[in-house]
């Protein structure tokens, strides 16, 4: 099955968050880290006193703070939305500072947790970049009637790592097998990549990413759509809900070093074009 239709896909965007449930930045190239996954993202958690995550699921307020990151001078700049007092920090040397300033907004203490071997993903065996067409986010702008929802705003709401530019909707569907073990291997650029599953979704993507309000209808809208929109040809079996989206990777630690960059080629192995 040829899954490119004559199109030359393409990588089109690499988002990273290098706090866990903050905002991400936009690059244009990033390195595998030492453990598979994107330098950067990931790269801190905010945790409370017992050591638990303090997260966009369990914590809705943190949909309020507007995080800025300067990667080559290890510094972001935090704000409450509707603010204009913004403070920047080290992200090394001013630790102490931010997480004073985190605690503060969040009225509990908590620390920040680094792990620059692999970061802090959410799926421990899928632990690579998820992968979302920019096709597949498009149409979902259709999908609610009742309020406008421009791209940007679905690309915050679903904070996928990398977009794939040049394929048709849902494509990134085809990134994982008919069984959970059998994955698809592919290759951007010079990185080889195996698709696992698709991406598991929680109450984030039903918040205004920049105030946290809850759009009602979101959860329902979204699973009657992702069901009606499947493409034919995947296992239906794969997904025991629809409200899935995106592909869950994983990276060979070997990849260690290479680089991802904005243009970058996507293509199949032979053998996984020919089980799809």
């Amino acid at each position: 099955m040829n899954l490119f239709q004559g199109e030359s896909p393409v990588l089109s965007h690499i988002i990273v968050y290098p706090i866990k449930s903050l905002d991400g930045v936009e690059v244009t190239k990033v390195a595998l880290s030492p453990g598979g996954t994107l330098r950067h993202d990931r790269e801190f958690a905010i945790v409370d006193t017992e050591g638990n995550w303090v997260n966009g699921k369990r914590y809705p307020q943190l949909h309020r703070i507007r995080a800025t990151f300067d990667l080559m001078s290890r510094t972001t700049t935090l704000r409450v939305q509707g603010s204009d007092t913004a403070t920047t920090f080290h992200l090394d040397e001013d630790r102490s500072h931010l997480t004073t300033w985190l605690s503060d907004f969040l009225s509990m203490t908590v620390t920040l947790q680094q792990n620059q071997h692999q970061g802090f993903p959410d799926d421990p065996k899928a632990y690579g970049p998820t992968v979302v067409s920019t096709a597949t986010l498009l149409e979902m702008t259709h999908w609610y009637a009742k309020v406008a929802m421009p791209l940007l705003e679905v690309r915050q709401r679903f904070r996928t790592n990398l977009e794939i530019a040049a394929v048709p909707a849902f494509w990134e569907d085809h990134l994982y097998g008919d069984a959970p073990d059998r994955p698809v291997d592919f290759q951007i650029g010079s990185v080889y990549l195996q698709g696992i599953n698709p991406c598991q979704r929680c109450i984030v993507p039903t918040r205004h990413p920049l105030t946290g309000e809850v759009l009602p209808d979101f959860k329902p809208q979204f699973i009657a759509q992702r069901s009606a929109t499947l493409p034919a040809n995947v296992a239906r079996s794969r997904l025991n809900h629809f409200y899935r989206l995106a592909v869950n990777t994983r990276i060979s630690p070997s990849e260690a070093g290479k680089i991802l960059r904005i243009g970058d080629a996507v293509t199949l192995k032979e053998t996984s074009r020919a089980a799809c």
